[in-house]
C-alpha cells in the first residue's frame, strides 16, 4: 500500500501550489501525491509551529520528517540558527527544496531513513516531528531514540500527536529517555510535547 512514508515511484505526479499564513507573514508551497496533506498545511504541524519557542541551546535545529518543508522553512524565517530537513520520501525532499528556493531560504536537505543520512557529528539544539503514524509505533519510537542521540545535552525533542494517535504511550514511551517531557500545548485532541535530553 502507498503512503508517505515510503518512496512509491509509481504514483503519478501532480504538483500543486497552496497558500499557508504564519503569524503575519504569507507561504508558497508546492505539494504533490505521495506526500502528507498535501491539500493544505494539517492542523497538527499549525498548532506545533504556534506552540514552539526556540531554545537558547547552541547548535541548529532539525525538521525531520520534513515532508513538503513547511515546517523548517517557517523556523527559517524566524531563527538565525541553521536549519536542517530530512525525509525518507524522495518526492517530499525535492518538493521541500523547491519550497525553500520558493520563499527565499536557506535549508541543508537530506533524503534517509530517520536521521540516517544526516553526518553523525552535527548534533542538533531542537528537532521537530509530526511523526508518520502511518508507519507504525516501532518506526516512530525509533525516531524518538535517535533523535535523543543527536541532540546536545539540553535540546528538546517537539513532537505534535494526537491522543487517539498514540499520545499516551509516546508520553510513556519518551519518560524512559528523556530528562524530562511536558505537554506544552493541546488542542481538538492534538498534543504538543516537549521532551529534553
Amino acid at each position: 500500500m502507498s503512503h508517505y512514508y515510503i518512496n512509491d515511484k509509481n504514483l503519478k505526479s501532480n504538483p500543486k501550489f497552496i497558500k499557508y499564513k504564519y503569524l503575519t507573514k504569507e507561504f508558497n508551497f508546492k505539494t504533490d501525491n505521495g506526500v502528507f496533506s498535501k491539500e493544505y498545511v494539517d492542523f497538527g504541524t499549525n498548532l506545533l509551529l504556534k506552540s514552539i519557542e526556540i531554545n537558547d541551546i547552541e547548535g541548529p535545529i532539525l525538521d525531520l520528517c520534513c515532508g513538503y518543508g513547511v515546517v523548517g522553512i517557517v523556523l527559517a524565517t524566524i531563527t538565525n540558527k541553521k536549519i536542517y530537513a530530512t525525509d525518507i520520501n524522495i518526492r517530499a525532499v525535492n518538493l521541500a527544496k523547491d519550497n525553500a528556493l520558493l520563499n527565499n531560504v536557506n535549508i541543508d536537505f537530506y533524503t534517509g531513513d530517520k536521521l540516517e543520512a544526516i553526518p553523525l557529528d552535527i548534533k542538533f539544539s531542537q528537532i521537530l516531528l509530526n511523526p508518520p503514524i502511518r508507519a507504525g509505533k516501532e518506526v516512530i519510537f525509533n525516531l524518538y531514540k535517535d533523535s535523543y542521540d543527536r541532540l546536545n545535552k539540553g535540546g528538546e525533542l517537539d513532537i505534535v500527536i494526537q491522543k487517539k494517535q498514540g499520545k499516551d504511550s509516546t508520553f510513556k514511551y519518551l519518560e524512559t529517555i528523556y530528562s524530562k517531557v511536558e505537554v506544552i500545548n493541546k488542542d481538538k485532541g492534538y498534543f504538543i510535547i516537549k521532551a529534553i535530553k
